[in-house]
């Protein structure tokens, strides 16, 4: 390992090259592959009729083997005369015509466009940390100024960033084409180095320089060109390869229970997301069937943001129960046609079997695994950008339940699904409605699984507002009971809640929750625009929306005063996932702020707050500042999620959940519905009572 060099400066050092290669002796030092590597591009854009000058040729064997399949017009040149020397002997006999120079590949003693190719392996990476690149831009000059029209610099690079963006920019200025080759990885793996792929730059000269800059990548050696728009779009695929390079490497010596990594794989014609592929090694000491090496896991469409699959925690839960020593994860992207589990099976098979943890049998059967062999269904019913919140998706998808859900997912947070609705065919329940007269009470149980809107008879689906998707929703429902809702007393409900999303919870509230008058105040026009056209959002006369920000508001309604609720909701998201806590905002609960929005309650009145947090050190001072300002602070968690709904109060004295508290549970089922005036056939399914006794003092 003393022969490698100690720094990137010694690449192209002319004193480290001569004590190299007196080290090294006969032995061929086949920098970044050999010729059973890259033949395959170099015979697709090197002819052997054409007369090649080899750029820093060393003591490879390239050359002698490209003179030994008819390239006999190599001229080798290299600023080592230990090595030119000995090349010169070595083929002196074997090869009479393969000529060996001492000579500077900045300054050489060539007549201008004399050549048809150059044929560089290395030698632009060893240029380049030399005089800030000056020196790799006074050899690509050089290149360019002996290589005839049409001729083609063709160079072997690891492409460091900083080297590839050096050169392509170079070639891109003076109006030449350049295409990018992405080759297997070198099958020696002598040095952690090569664990990096190999990059073959193909750079073509034009009579007349190019109007517009051709930019392409390629995939392996015979892969179709994709066309990209600037550098900075290829120093990205560069960048996305050496990581995945990196990745598999590191994949094949080891497993690490405790480390996820994850990989997209882009569809080849268009470059876009097709699937994105998450490792889960099982833990040290697990006790797993020896035959069980490796298997592959296909999430149903629609779901890859369920706790199970599209978190670190549900992933483990997986793996454990799949038995594995190492699960890949499958999950496909939106607006990507998939056949069938068979041609997805055949699409990713070899791919991942490059990902099999060390060890496995060679000719080891690897099992791919689903949800019911299906793929499950997902269609993208509409889609926009958000000046706030930026790209989002509209779809319909099937849940593990079997009934068609609708999702606001916002593409720009981890595929954050901001809503979800359950879909209803009208005309089914309608039918389903008018043969169960006798039946009173809303049941709790899922109707019958539907089919896709193809396959519906009657019309197009609908929004079934009396259901609740999100738990946090059906626990913020269940804490009206703290206000008496249902008591013939006690029967107008003021609610003002921030945050709109597809506006399921608000219209709950009006449509089921009797004399209820609720003000619903969202930043996002966008998100309005969405709740009304797609998630049956409908607002009236008590059902307001103001547009604008939730600060804002509650400051104003404040200052103004005169204005009360008995309800304060916060169900808003934060902008910015890298503090900690994704739902508020930081500045809805500082104390000032929560001081003012208790001087918002009637004397009855319930703060409800959606709470967000994985820092457990934030996630204490949040709890610390509410319990300063209401006395009484109820909480529950979600099942499977980070959220926890707080319902607080300034009243004193009860604690706990009491008897009282569930008894007004009853009475607030009972009243639910009663309100329901906009359809016959929409009831709704809440069960008070369970919410409350899961309730606990926060």
């Amino acid at each position: 390992m003393s022969l490698l060099p100690r720094t990137a400066e010694e690449f192209s050092s002319a004193e480290y090259w001569e004590r190299f290669f007196k080290k090294r002796g006969e032995k061929a030092f086949e920098w970044y592959g050999d010729y059973n590597k890259l033949c395959g591009v170099l015979h697709k854009y090197i002819k052997p009729r054409d007369k090649v000058l080899v750029v820093g040729c060393g003591n490879s064997e390239l050359s002698e083997q490209l003179y030994d399949v008819g390239y006999r017009h190599l001229t080798n040149i290299d600023i080592s005369e230990t090595v030119v020397n000995h090349m010169n002997q070595k083929n002196a006999k074997q090869r009479p015509d393969l000529t060996f120079q001492t000579v500077d590949a900045t300054q050489t003693p060539y007549e201008d466009g004399s050549y048809q190719a150059a044929l560089d392996k290395g030698t632009l990476d060893a240029m380049a940390s030399q005089e800030e690149g000056a020196l790799a831009g006074r050899m690509l000059a050089e290149v360019g100024r002996v290589l005839g029209i049409g001729g083609r610099y063709v160079c072997v690079t690891l492409a460091q960033e900083s080297v590839i963006k050096l050169a392509v920019e170079h070639f891109i200025q003076v109006g030449w084409a350049v295409r990018l080759h992405c080759l297997a990885d070198p099958e020696s793996q002598e040095v952690s180095s090569f664990a990096l792929p190999v990059f073959v730059l193909v750079c073509t000269k034009f009579r007349q320089p190019m109007p517009m800059p051709i930019l392409e990548m390629c995939q392996g050696e015979d892969g179709a060109p994709v066309r990209l728009p600037v550098v900075a779009d290829l120093l990205s695929v560069v960048r996305e390869r050496q990581a995945y390079a990196m990745l598999r490497q590191r994949l094949r010596t080891g497993t690490d229970a405790t480390s996820t990594p994850s990989l997209t794989l882009c569809h080849a014609p268009t470059g876009r997301p097709r699937y994105t592929l998450t490792v889960q090694d099982c833990p040290p000491g697990a006790k797993v069937p020896r035959a069980n090496h490796f298997a592959i896991f296909i999430v149903p469409q629609g779901r890859e943001t369920d706790w199970l699959y599209g978190l670190a925690e549900g992933r483990g839960q997986l793996a454990a129960s799949a038995n594995f020593r190492r699960l890949v994860v499958v999950a496909m992207h939106r607006e990507q046609e998939y056949t069938d589990m068979q041609a997805v099976q055949s699409e990713l098979s070899p791919m991942v079997m490059e990902l099999a943890p060390p060890g496995m049998p060679a000719n080891q059967k690897v099992p791919f695994l689903s949800v019911g062999g299906e793929l499950g269904w997902r269609e993208v019913v509409s889609h926009g950008t958000s000046d706030l919140s930026g790209q989002y998706s509209v779809e319909d998808v099937r849940g593990e339940d079997g009934q068609l859900y609708r999702r606001l997912v916002f593409l720009g947070n981890d595929g954050l699904v901001q809503s979800e609705s359950r879909l209803t065919n009208p005309a089914a329940a309608a039918s389903s409605q008018k043969n169960k007269k006798s039946r009173r009470k809303a049941k709790l149980s899922a109707p019958p699984p539907m089919t896709t809107p193809s396959q519906t008879p009657g019309g197009a689906l609908e929004v079934d507002k009396g259901y609740l998707c999100c738990a946090h929703h059906r626990v913020m429902v269940a804490g009206l009971a703290m206000l008496g809702v249902g008591n013939d007393h006690n029967k107008d409900v003021s609610v003002l809640l921030v945050g709109l999303g597809g506006g399921g919870l608000p219209q709950f509230l009006r449509d089921f929750v009797p004399g209820a008058r609720v003000e619903v105040v969202e930043q996002d026009p966008a998100v309005l625009e969405v709740a009304q056209g797609w998630f049956g959002f409908t607002p009236d006369d008590r059902l307001t929306v103001t547009l604008g920000d939730g600060l804002e508001r509650i400051n104003n309604i404040e200052r103004e005063g005169g204005h009360q609720y008995d309800v304060i909701m916060f169900d808003v998201d934060s902008k910015d996932p890298s503090l900690g806590m994704s739902c508020p905002p930081p500045a809805f609960v500082e104390t000032a702020f929560l001081e003012r929005v208790g001087k918002l309650l009637t004397p009855r009145g319930v703060f409800m707050l959606n709470l967000v947090c994985r820092d457990s050190a934030l996630k204490k001072s949040v709890l610390d500042r509410v319990r300063g300002v209401f006395p009484r602070v109820l909480s529950r968690g979600i099942e499977g999620e980070v959220n926890e709904v707080l319902l607080c109060s300034r009243g004193t004295g009860e604690t706990g959940v009491q008897p009282s508290l569930l008894k007004a549970g009853k009475t607030l089922q009972g009243a639910l519905g009663m309100n329901s005036s906009r359809t016959a056939i929409c009831i709704p399914q809440i069960d008070i009572t369970e919410l409350l006794e899961d309730l606990k003092v926060a």
